[in-house]
């Protein structure tokens, strides 16, 4: 994958995340993106709303996520909420930083999945 395309993978990863967990739309962070692959990790930024993608680390992120570059191309492209939850769970993604942003981000979607659940079961 072009280093061009990364930034257009990403925007489309947080539009469809976004687009699956609504309450989280209006939510204003900056987040810095590790992108690992081998012994190389690409950095980028990124703020919502938005999303504004930018290379590199910003020094004022509240919040740092690590993820394998194969995991995130996967979840970028066809990732579901519940991917994504994998992806914490096994490991392959991981986040740091404000502690209270990440638990705020971390209710709102196991609302939206509640809210998933209660909607199947009807």
């Amino acid at each position: 994958m072009s280093s061009s395309a990364t930034p257009d993978l990403i925007t489309t990863a947080v539009e469809r995340f976004l687009a699956e967990v609504p309450a989280l739309a209006q939510l204003k962070l900056i987040l810095d993106l590790g992108l690992k692959a081998r012994s190389d990790v690409q950095a980028y930024t990124v703020e919502v709303p938005g999303p504004k993608v930018v290379k590199g680390v910003a020094d004022h992120a509240r919040v740092r996520l690590e993820i394998e570059r194969s995991s995130f191309n996967h979840l970028a492209e066809k990732g579901t909420l519940k991917d994504w939850r994998a992806a914490f769970e096994k490991g392959d993604a991981k986040a740091s930083g404000d502690s209270s942003m990440i638990r705020l981000i971390a209710q709102v979607v196991e609302k939206q999945e509640e809210r998933n659940r209660l909607r199947k079961a009807h």
